[in-house]
C-alpha cells in the first residue's frame, strides 16, 4: 500500500521510494553544474579584468604605469582564479558528460579525488581574495609599504577596474565553497548503509 510516494513496509517503517532520491539527484547535479559553469565565467572575467587593467600617467617628462604586477596579492588572486577557471571548465565537461550518460553515482576513488580537488580550489580562490583585499584594508589603515592607497590616489581607472575583478573573484570563492559541499554530500552518500541505499535505489 502506497500514499503519496510513501510505502509502508510490514515493520510500519515509512520507507521512500526512489522517485523521490533521483528527483533530488537530479536538481543537485544541475545545481552543481550551473556553479562549474558559473566558476568558469566569473573566473575568466576576473582574470580579463585585471590582467588588462592598466593606466599611464606622465610625471613631466617621465611616464609611469601601474599594472596587476606591481602587487604580488594581485598576481596571486590572477593565477588562482586562472587556474579555478581551467578546473571548472574540466569538472563542468564532466558533469555534461555525467548527465548524457545518466549515471548517478560514481566509484569512491573518484569521487575522494573530486572532493579533494573542489576542497583545494575552494582555499585557494578563498586564500587570494582574501590576500588581495587584506592589502587594500591595511593599506587604509595606513601602511605605507603596501603602497596600495598612493597607487589608487594616483591611478583611480586602474584601482576601480581592480576592484571590479576583485568583486568577480569573491563571487566565485563563494561559489567554490558551495560546490566544495555539494561534493562532499555526493561523496559521503556513497558511505550510506546498504539498507539506505535499497530503499533510495
Amino acid at each position: 500500500m502506497s500514499y503519496l510516494g510513501v510505502g509502508v513496509s510490514p515493520g510500519t517503517v515509512p520507507v521512500y521510494h526512489s522517485t523521490n532520491m533521483k528527483v533530488l539527484d537530479r536538481r543537485v547535479r544541475i545545481t552543481e553544474l550551473v556553479l562549474r559553469f558559473v566558476n568558469l565565467g566569473l573566473g575568466v572575467l576576473a582574470v580579463v579584468l585585471i590582467v588588462t587593467d592598466s593606466q599611464v600617467r606622465e610625471f613631466f617628462t617621465i611616464q609611469k604605469k601601474a599594472k596587476f604586477t606591481d602587487m604580488k596579492a594581485l598576481v596571486f588572486l590572477v593565477v588562482a582564479n586562472a587556474i579555478a577557471a581551467g578546473y571548472s571548465l574540466i569538472q563542468g565537461l564532466r558533469c555534461v558528460v555525467s548527465m548524457i550518460k545518466g549515471s548517478v553515482l560514481f566509484n569512491k576513488p573518484l569521487a575522494w579525488a573530486i572532493f579533494s580537488c573542489d576542497q583545494v580550489m575552494a582555499y585557494i580562490t578563498v586564500a587570494a581574495v582574501s590576500a588581495a583585499a587584506q592589502s587594500a584594508v591595511f593599506a587604509k589603515m595606513g601602511q605605507e609599504q603596501l603602497q596600495w592607497m598612493k597607487i589608487c590616489n594616483m591611478y583611480g581607472k586602474f584601482c576601480n577596474q581592480v576592484g571590479e575583478g576583485l568583486a568577480s573573484a569573491f563571487l566565485v570563492s563563494l561559489s567554490m565553497v558551495v560546490v566544495s559541499c555539494i561534493s562532499a554530500f555526493s561523496l559521503f552518500r556513497l558511505y550510506g548503509g546498504s539498507k539506505i541505499k535499497n530503499a533510495y535505489w
